[in-house]
C-alpha cells in the first residue's frame, strides 16, 4: 500500500479509537463503512417519505374531482415526490450506500482513496435533502413545477423553485465527489493481482457509473445556476419573453438527466451480476461481455438525451438520429439480461429473498425496456408522449429496476453489514404483496396512457375512473408490502439471530472478512490469483 492510502486508513482508525465519541464518532467518521451505513439510513428515510407522498397522490386519484387535496397541493406533492425519489433515493441509493460500504472491500482495499472527501459528500447529500424538504414550509410555498423544473414556468412561478434548485445543485456536487472518489479508488487501490478483468462486476458497474457522475453532472449544475440567475436578474437565457429559448433548457437538462438514468440503473445491474452467480452456484456467463456492456451503456447514454424531446421541436434528421441511438443503447442492456438468464440455466438455484428480488427485477425491467422502445420510436411516441404510458414506463425501469435491486442488495448484504439475519418467510410474504401491487398499479397506467390519459393531471374524465381506481388499489397493496419489508429488516437488526460469516456461499472478497467487517477490513491485503467467480466453474461447486 502507498503512503497516502496508509494515511487515509489511519484517519479511519482514529475515528474508532477515541478521536470522537458517541454520535460524533459516526457523524464525523471517515470510515467508508460508517459513511455507507449513514447514507443507507438517509436513503431509507427519504424513500419512506417519497413513498408516503406517492400514496397520497394515488389516494387523490381514487375518485374524479377532489378527493383529499386541491390542484395546487397535488402539483406540489408530485413535484416533491419526484425530487425525493430521483435525487435523494434512486441516484445515490446503490452507489452511495452499498458502493461506499463494499467497493473498497471487494477490491481488497482498506478504505476509499479520499476518506475526508467521502464524508463531505455525505454531508452535502444531507444538506441538499434538508433544503429540498424545507421548501415545503418556507415563504412562497412548496415548488409546483415537476422534478424536471421545465421553463418558462420554473422562472415565473412564485413558489420556492430557487431553493429546490440550489438543493439539487448541492446534491450534484455530492454525486461528483463520490464519482471522483470511486474512479481514483478503483485505479489506485486494487489488491495485488487484481487486474481490471479480475474485478467483480459490481465494481465494473460502479466504475462506469462514476464516470457518468463526473462528466455529466456539471452540465446540469451549470443549467441550475442559469435558471436561478434568470429568476433573480431576468437575464433572458431561457425565458422567451426576454429573447431566451426554453428548448435550450430541455437540451441542457436532458444532456445530464438521461445519462443520470444510467447512474440509477447501472449499479443495480452490477448487484444483479453479483447475486445471480451466488444463488445459482455458477460462474457468470459472459463476464467480459457484461463488463464491456456497462461501459457501452455509459458511453452511448450520452447520445440519446433528445428522445425525451421528440414533440418539443427539432429537425427530422435529429429525431431520426436520436431514435437510432435509443435503439442502440438497448443492445448492451439486452446483452446483460441474456447473460443473466444464461447463467441461471441449469444452475443450482437457491431461491432466497435476494434472488427472488432479482427474478422480479428481470421481469419488470424487461417490460420497462420493451415499452421504452415504443417511446423511442418516432411514430408511436407522438401518440403516447406526455401520457400515463410514460409514467408507467419510467416506473417499471426506475422503480421496478433500481429500487427493487436497492432492496435486493440490502437483503443480500444485510448479514455482512450488520452481522444479523432477517426473517426469510416474512420477507418472501412481503415480496408477493410488492409484485402484485406494483403490476396492478403501473401496468394499468400503460392502458390509461394509450387511451389518452395525460400525466400530471389532478382530475380525469369519467371513462378513466375504473382503471384509476384499480391502479390506486395496487398502490396500497405495494405500500403494504414495503412497510412489512422495512419492519422485518428493522426487527432483524434489533432482535434477529446472529448471521454466519458467509450465509449465501458467496466467493467475492467481502465474504472472506468478518460480519460486520473489522476497522481496516483485512488483517493482510489479499493477493488475487483468479477472477471473482472462478470457484463456480463447473465441477468445483455442485
Amino acid at each position: 500500500m502507498n503512503k497516502s492510502a496508509d494515511a487515509s486508513n489511519y484517519v479511519s482508525y482514529l475515528d474508532y479509537k477515541g478521536k470522537h465519541t458517541g454520535i460524533w464518532a459516526w457523524l464525523l467518521s471517515t470510515d467508508h463503512k460508517r459513511i455507507g451505513l449513514m447514507y443507507l439510513m438517509g436513503i431509507i428515510v427519504f424513500f419512506t417519505a417519497g413513498m408516503t407522498l406517492g400514496a397520497l397522490l394515488k389516494t387523490e386519484m381514487l375518485t374524479a374531482g377532489r378527493t383529499i387535496m386541491d390542484p395546487q397541493t397535488y402539483n406540489a406533492v408530485f413535484t416533491l415526490h419526484g425530487i425525493i425519489m430521483i435525487f435523494l433515493v434512486i441516484i445515490p441509493g446503490i452507489p452511495a450506500a452499498f458502493g461506499n460500504f463494499f467497493l473498497p472491500i471487494m477490491i481488497g482495499a482498506k478504505d476509499v482513496s479520499f476518506p475526508r472527501l467521502n464524508l463531505l459528500s455525505f454531508w452535502l447529500y444531507i444538506i441538499g435533502g434538508v433544503l429540498a424538504l424545507s421548501s415545503l414550509f418556507l415563504q412562497g410555498g412548496p415548488i409546483d413545477v415537476g422534478w424536471s423544473f421545465y421553463v418558462p414556468y420554473a422562472i415565473r412561478t412564485n413558489s420556492n423553485v430557487s431553493l429546490a434548485l440550489f438543493a439539487a445543485f448541492i446534491l450534484g456536487f455530492s454525486s461528483i465527489l463520490t464519482g471522483l472518489n470511486f474512479v481514483t479508488t478503483v485505479h489506485r487501490l486494487r489488491a495485488p493481482g487484481m487486474t481490471f478483468f479480475k474485478m467483480p462486476l459490481f465494481i465494473w458497474a460502479l466504475y462506469s457509473t462514476a464516470w457518468i457522475q463526473v462528466i455529466a453532472t456539471p452540465v446540469v449544475g451549470i443549467t441550475i445556476v442559469l435558471v436561478i440567475l434568470e429568476r433573480m436578474f431576468g437575464i433572458g437565457i431561457f425565458d422567451p419573453a426576454l429573447g431566451g429559448d426554453p428548448i435550450l433548457f430541455q437540451h441542457l437538462f436532458w444532456i445530464y438527466s438521461h445519462p443520470a438514468v444510467y447512474i440509477m440503473i447501472l449499479p443495480a445491474m452490477g448487484v444483479v451480476s453479483e447475486i445471480i452467480p451466488t444463488f445459482t452456484k455458477r460462474e457468470i456467463f459472459g463476464y467480459k461481455a457484461i463488463a464491456y456492456s456497462s461501459l457501452s451503456i455509459a458511453f452511448i447514454g450520452y447520445f440519446v438525451w433528445a428522445h425525451h424531446m421528440f414533440t418539443s421541436g427539432m429537425s427530422d434528421i435529429a429525431r431520426a438520429v436520436f431514435s437510432l441511438f435509443t435503439f442502440l443503447v438497448a443492445i448492451p442492456s439486452g446483452v446483460k439480461v441474456f447473460n443473466w438468464v444464461a447463467t441461471m440455466y441449469k444452475g443450482s438455484i437457491d431461491a432466497k429473498v435476494p434472488f427472488l428480488f432479482v427474478a422480479m427485477f428481470i421481469v419488470l425491467f424487461s417490460i420497462g425496456g420493451l415499452t421504452g422502445l415504443v417511446l423511442g420510436n418516432l411514430a408511436t411516441d407522438i401518440h403516447v408522449h406526455g401520457t400515463y404510458f410514460v409514467v408507467a414506463h419510467f416506473h417499471y425501469v426506475m422503480f421496478g429496476g433500481t429500487v427493487m435491486i436497492l432492496f435486493a442488495a440490502l437483503h443480500y448484504w444485510f448479514p455482512k453489514m450488520f452481522g444479523k439475519m432477517y426473517n426469510e418467510k416474512i420477507a418472501k410474504f412481503a415480496l408477493v404483496f410488492i409484485f402484485i401491487g406494483f403490476n396492478t398499479m403501473y401496468f394499468t397506467m400503460f392502458i390509461l396512457g394509450y387511451q389518452g390519459m395525460p400525466r400530471r393531471y389532478w382530475d380525469y374524465l369519467p371513462e378513466f375512473h375504473n382503471l384509476q381506481f384499480i391502479s390506486a388499489i395496487g398502490a396500497f397493496i405495494m405500500v403494504t408490502g414495503f412497510l412489512i419489508l422495512i419492519f422485518n429488516l428493522l426487527h432483524g437488526l434489533l432482535k434477529g439471530p446472529k448471521a454466519e460469516q458467509n450465509p449465501w456461499g458467496g466467493v467475492t472478497l467481502e465474504w472472506t472478512v468478518p460480519s460486520p467487517p473489522t476497522i481496516e477490513n483485512f488483517d493482510e491485503i489479499p493477493v488475487i490469483e483468479h477472477g471473482p467467480y472462478h470457484i463456480y466453474k463447473e465441477g468445483q461447486i455442485k
